[in-house]
């Protein structure tokens, strides 16, 4: 049985692949860089005295946080290729005006992995960029809608709505415009795959896709995370699906 219904095996192997690639090189250049980097001997007493950890347990969390500011950055992109590998979606990779283009659907969209990712102000440039590809004539993209993709979003709400992010040197909200949406994430796979609850299905296979791309004999324990996207998105019926693959 296929891991989800709308990409292939082969496929969503590649991609979480080439995301556990970049987390290991963030694990490696965090060990390397380490005494490189110049560390704040006060905050790490403060530290150690708050949470009650020695010199030891604090290098290793101050690790883990250096490698997974690092990978952060880049969590966004699996999100993007999965989604730019759904039949007549393309994934326009990085340094592009936008991350996914629909051309049968007249759809571009830029995906972000969380709200507070983007700063307010990098929110009106964004719109500014949407605008500049979907409204003048001689654009390939005239008369498309524009997504701008938040997938956590700020509160377990599914919503599409005009993005009209505030521009404080104006002091108001740039204008609506329905051309130019702001969606959530669970919201926007179901767009692209017409499966209401595909960003489930991404979630509950992902931690026996990650086994299967590093050939683990067990699963990845996924009961801590199971309650964080309780939390973060709305729970839709979903479709009776087989979360397991045999070992």
């Amino acid at each position: 049985m296929s891991y989800v219904s709308f990409i292939s095996d082969e496929k969503y192997l590649q991609i979480v692949s080439e995301i556990l690639a970049i987390g290991m090189d963030a694990k490696a250049k965090a060990e390397s860089d380490f005494n490189r980097n110049v560390i704040d001997p006060f905050a790490m007493m403060i530290e150690m005295a708050s949470f009650g950890i020695d010199s030891n347990t604090w290098m290793i969390s101050e690790k883990s946080r250096q490698a997974q500011k690092s990978l952060s950055n880049h969590v966004g992109l699996l999100h993007q290729k999965i989604l730019g590998n759904v039949a007549g979606w393309k994934d326009m990779g990085t340094g592009n005006i936008v991350d996914l283009v629909n051309e049968d659907k007249k759809i571009v969209a830029e995906v972000k992995n969380k709200h507070n990712t983007t700063k307010g102000s990098d929110k009106v440039a964004i719109y500014k960029e949407l605008d500049d590809l979907v409204m003048p004539k001689a654009s390939n993209y005239k008369d498309y809608t524009a997504y701008f993709v938040e997938i956590i979003p700020k509160k377990p709400v599914r919503y599409e709505e005009c993005f009209t992010p505030s521009d404080r040197k104006k002091g108001t909200r740039c204008e609506a415009n329905p051309k130019i949406k702001q969606i959530d994430g669970a919201s926007f796979y179901t767009l692209v795959t017409n499966e209401e609850d595909a960003l489930e299905q991404i979630f509950k296979t992902l931690p026996i896709v990650i086994r299967d791309s590093l050939k683990a004999t067990a699963t990845i324990d996924s009961k801590g995370a199971e309650e964080f996207f309780k939390v973060a998105f709305v729970e839709k019926p979903s479709k009776p699906r087989r979360t397991s693959r045999p070992a």
